[in-house]
């Protein structure tokens, strides 16, 4: 009895020891999760910046092409009726072509569908067993024929017609209405959204904000798929234009590519078709008269009225001119842009503010100078736009977001972004979202790819992380030359080596891409002595990665590095059958067109030696890579002149 007694208080003791060596590890090990989870967050946000960083980086550098095309209009006479036709050639736009041409484009009649076709067969009008019928082909990776897609085409052109520029819609005729934005080519993002949510009916309208094509592998298949139940249903789909619904951004992110090798017969025709059905789609969808949706965002002088009066098919590039806030209509070709005064030019439009722009949450209203085109426009703008329609909020894409989507301005303006794993499996989650007669917005988040769900959090952001930082390297090596001039600023007493701050403040003079280099420094500078850092071995050991991958002097494979995209976009713009090739006199034209403005200097005679010696199949024809070559020649040819000048110089010294 008195045992018993006694061992009481110690087993209290003990139990009450227990307990707080417990409680004091469950408060260390939840202190190290929550750092854990901060510094992957860090990383995580840190990546997210590289990679919207450079994306805008590639917008300014497409939005530069066309002040360069734009430059050449005004700069650039022709001497000959030959010169004359050949830029009209290239700079002619889809909403230029008139209706007998594209009926010749589009006459699917004549093409005949072989017995031996196993693919899905459409009859005008269309059912909804069609849709199915689709959905159900593409699963299986097969293609729709050539015949099929133009008929699709020309019909979808023909109702795009007949709609206003401000798409209106009602949620009294159905249950609810789901938004959905950007696909950017990603189909298993349209699956997992119609397996979700259901397929179009009269019961469940759908409005796509844009932005359907480019940069994923399957645009023509969204866009197949989305234009089938636009003809079924055309009360209950409605399709907005984003800023890659645009022949000349289809040329560099990849749709206008992806049609051509699908479609390497008729490619070409269903381009020219697809590029006019484009100029057609409406630009915004108003539910219920208080819920706005666009693809960009709005300006301090958005207006509806004049957005609605707007002949949507004559505006050309949909991108900027010089301030971020012109468009200027090619209706009547380019031939006659020669002999137009600057003011004869079509006035800044609001096109472009709504397909390009984004919010920001200090107030007002700026050019927006990270994409390049489009503006900022803070809450104060929002709430004068809301107030001026009697509207509710904004519902816009346009911006990749973590979560699918985010809410700013007060939760006035809504961004929904429909494609998952956008820049790499595990970055990010697509969503949509579906409103009600209340107008409430409910979400509706997932990851359509299969891997990104067996990754854990970690292994998610360390993949993501890699890819970031191996574009931002590529960035990097593409800018040696200037990161040299730069670094060789702050080293004023040439040792070779300078601060890491000094580093970081170089970088971003060249690159301005915006981002934390100090934070990002330990992943791209891995030695440093005594917290300097060698910069030429730095730049040789970024080389040497980029060498390891093709085979092309160091100085020469920086400068394609840095303008391939531009490169490659300006020959599709010369390669007007897309057939990858392009013929001589085509490439003397553009080499004529382009010396003075690049500083090239080539006679008519070099230009043909030059014609000859990149024709390494002697087929008479350029393609791209042969193209890359000349470009690689005269920088070469320009490079050994330099080096000569500098060695006549050193010797009158």
């Amino acid at each position: 009895m008195g045992n018993c007694t006694s061992l009481q208080p110690l087993q209290f003791r003990r139990l009450a020891l227990f307990l707080s060596l417990a409680f004091k590890a469950a408060v260390l090990i939840q202190q190290w999760y929550r750092r854990y989870v901060a510094r992957l967050e860090m990383r995580r946000r840190c990546t997210w910046r590289i990679f919207q960083s450079i994306e805008y980086a590639c917008e300014q550098d497409q939005i530069k092409l066309h002040n360069f095309f734009s430059y050449l209009m005004d700069h650039f006479t022709p001497s000959s009726s030959k010169e004359r036709d050949f830029i009209s050639r290239m700079f002619i736009s889809g909403e230029s072509f008139k209706e007998a041409e594209l009926e010749k484009y589009c006459d699917y009649e004549s093409m005949e569908v072989p017995d031996s076709y196993t693919g899905p067969r459409l009859s005008f009008p269309l059912l909804p067993d069609h849709a199915t019928a689709l959905l159900e082909a593409f699963k299986q990776k097969q293609q729709l024929h050539a015949r099929y897609v133009l008929n699709l085409l020309h019909e979808t052109r023909k109702h795009l017609k007949q709609l206003p520029n401000i798409s209106h819609v009602s949620t009294c005729y159905s249950e609810e209405v789901t938004v959905c934005g950007d696909l950017h080519g990603q189909l298993d993002d349209l699956f997992f959204i119609f397996y979700k949510n259901g397929l179009p009916s009269p019961s469940k309208s759908y409005v796509f904000n844009g932005d359907f094509v480019d940069r994923g592998k399957q645009s023509l298949e969204i866009l197949i798929i989305l234009f089938t139940f636009l003809l079924i249903y055309p009360k209950e789909v409605h399709l907005n234009r984003g800023n890659h619904e645009d022949h000349m951004v289809n040329l560099r992110y990849g749709f206008a590519k992806e049609v051509m090798q699908k479609y390497k017969v008729h490619g070409k025709k269903i381009l020219k078709m697809i590029q006019n059905v484009f100029c057609w789609l409406p630009l915004a969808t108003l539910i219920d008269q208080k819920v706005l949706i666009i693809h960009g965002g709005i300006s301090d002088t958005t207006d509806l009225d004049m957005l609605q009066k707007i002949q949507r098919n004559k505006v050309g590039w949909s991108f900027p001119s010089g301030s971020g806030r012109r468009c200027r209509s090619k209706s009547s070709g380019a031939a006659s842009w020669w002999t137009a005064s600057r003011s004869q030019r079509s006035p800044p439009i609001p096109i472009l503010d709504i397909l390009w722009s984004d919010p920001m949450p200090q107030e007002g209203c700026r050019v927006n100078t990270v994409r390049g085109g489009g503006c900022y426009f803070g809450p104060d703008v929002t709430d004068k736009i809301l107030e001026k329609y009697n509207l509710q909020f904004l519902i816009r894409s346009h911006e990749c977001k973590h979560e699918g989507y985010e809410f700013c301005h007060n939760r006035k303006v809504l961004t929904i972004f429909s494609a998952s794993n956008y820049y790499e499996i595990g970055s990010n989650r697509g969503a949509y979202v579906k409103l009600g007669p209340d107008l409430v917005p409910h979400f509706v988040q997932y990851q359509a790819s299969k891997t990104a769900h067996t990754l854990t959090m970690t292994q998610r952001i360390s993949r993501v992380e890699e890819s970031a930082f191996r574009a931002l390297r590529e960035k990097l090596f593409a800018h040696t030359s200037a990161l040299i001039s730069a670094f060789k600023a702050y080293d004023k007493d040439n040792t070779g080596k300078i601060s890491l701050s000094s580093w970081a403040m170089a970088v971003e003079s060249v690159l301005h891409l915006g981002l934390p280099w100090r934070m990002l420094r330990p992943q791209l500078v891995r030695s440093t002595v005594d917290g300097m850092l060698e910069y030429k071995s730095w730049l040789d050991d970024l080389a040497m990665e980029q060498r390891s991958q093709e085979h092309i002097q160091s100085s020469l494979l920086e400068v394609i590095y840095r303008n391939r995209s531009n490169l490659e976009t300006i020959f599709r713009i010369i390669d007007r059958d897309h057939s990858g090739l392009i013929s001589f006199e085509e490439f003397r034209q553009t080499w004529k067109l382009f010396s003075t403005h690049m500083n090239i200097e080539l006679t008519d005679d070099g230009i043909d030696d030059l014609v000859r010696s990149i024709d390494f199949n002697k087929d008479g024809n350029i393609d791209f890579n042969e193209f890359l070559e000349a470009f690689r020649l005269v920088k070469q040819s320009q490079v050994c002149l330099q080096m000569q000048s500098r060695e006549r110089e050193g010797r009158y010294l």
